[in-house]
């Protein structure tokens, strides 16, 4: 199998990055496995479309470390190759970090990707559903009793009646980014500045207000779907619970939150469960669900991270069943001859 991870640039990924671990898997499993970043594809004159690409020399490495310094070293191979001669086209990039520095990367990998369906490979998570997707409305689309009450306004008066009605305590953040970038927490004590918060917020756009949770205080859970459905194996969950002791509220693991063991518990199951039929019907192959109490408090589409911290909480390695799934999938299509849609393949 031939396989493509499309990453923000090649040159900034890190060995503990998730899509590090599926490619390491991948090239494992004896497969040819490339990195390429947004920035690497181009739509050639005679109509193909190809990408600068590297992959790693060697098929076993003893680390993630050692696997990525291969890739991008002076050992590993870069090429120029044709997007159309890859089985499986993985969009592992996340828009939200282009959107200030290079905002005309935000769409580029999202619309190569849907040329590349259109060339018969397949691509997940299904592109065609990743464009209605960069921005948190998306989430809006899900089930309303799986979410927690939620406003989406750029009129500042309305969101700080809103505010009001949830007791003056509320999660106010940018309707596009991640990672808990822009992300504010707001209670009576800093309902004096409400105002110059949310104005700070308005200027880059439309403000997401949603209640805040009395679960919050204990973190977060990631719980990860393949497939519409929690991502297990041999009875383990590609679960952990993201806490952070210090001042910081965010639980995300880039702002100082750390990774526990986690029980998922039937109310957790329920919720995956609620947001199964739309992950199905969008082709969305791989997501992480962030859980707070009985609530989804988001569902991240492009590029869930956190697989390594399941897997050292659980002593369970998932990419494998990531990569076995995608195995699956290739076969399903070379039995049927293309039959299968893409954003049904996606999820099958």
């Amino acid at each position: 199998m031939r396989i493509g991870f499309v990453v923000n640039q090649v040159a900034t990924e890190k060995p503990e990055y998730t899509t590090t671990r599926l490619s390491l898997a991948a090239t494992h499993r004896e497969h040819e496995s490339w990195l390429m970043g947004v920035d690497d594809f181009a739509h050639e004159r005679d109509g193909t479309v190809t990408a600068r690409a590297r992959t790693s020399s060697r098929k076993q490495h003893e680390s993630l470390e050692t696997y990525l310094e291969d890739v991008r070293g002076e050992s590993g191979t870069e090429e120029q190759i044709r997007v159309d001669e890859l089985d499986v086209l993985f969009m592992r990039n996340d828009p939200a970090e282009d959107a200030v520095d290079r905002p005309w990367a935000v769409t580029s990998g999202v619309l190569f990707g849907q040329l590349a369906v259109t060339r018969g490979v397949l691509v997940v998570n299904d592109p065609a559903s990743l464009a209605n997707a960069t921005n948190k409305t998306y989430f809006q689309h899900f089930p309303e009793m799986a979410r927690p009450r939620t406003l989406i306004s750029r009129d500042l008066d309305a969101i700080t009646s809103f505010v009001e009605e949830l007791g003056g305590v509320a999660v106010l953040k940018p309707l596009q980014g991640s990672g808990g970038g822009g992300v504010f927490f707001v209670s009576d004590d800093e309902s004096p500045n409400l105002r110059q918060i949310v104005e700070s917020l308005l200027r880059d756009g439309y403000v997401v207000t949603q209640e805040q949770l009395p679960d919050a205080a204990h973190g977060d859970v990631r719980l990860f779907a393949m497939n519409g459905a929690p991502l297990q194996r041999d009875g383990a969950y590609a679960a952990f619970r993201r806490v952070n002791d210090t001042p910081d509220p965010r639980s995300n693991m880039h702002v100082g939150g750390r990774a526990e063991p986690v029980e998922v518990t039937d109310d957790m199951l329920a919720l995956a469960e609620l947001a199964r039929a739309k992950l199905v019907a969008d082709g969305m192959f791989l997501v992480g669900l962030d859980i707070v109490g009985d609530k989804l408090m988001e569902i991240n589409v492009f590029s869930p991270g956190g697989l390594g911290s399941a897997q050292r909480v659980s002593g369970v390695d998932f990419a494998d069943v990531v990569i076995e799934a995608l195995e699956r999938k290739v076969g399903f299509r070379r039995r049927n001859g293309g039959r299968i849609s893409n954003i049904r393949l996606a999820t099958l």
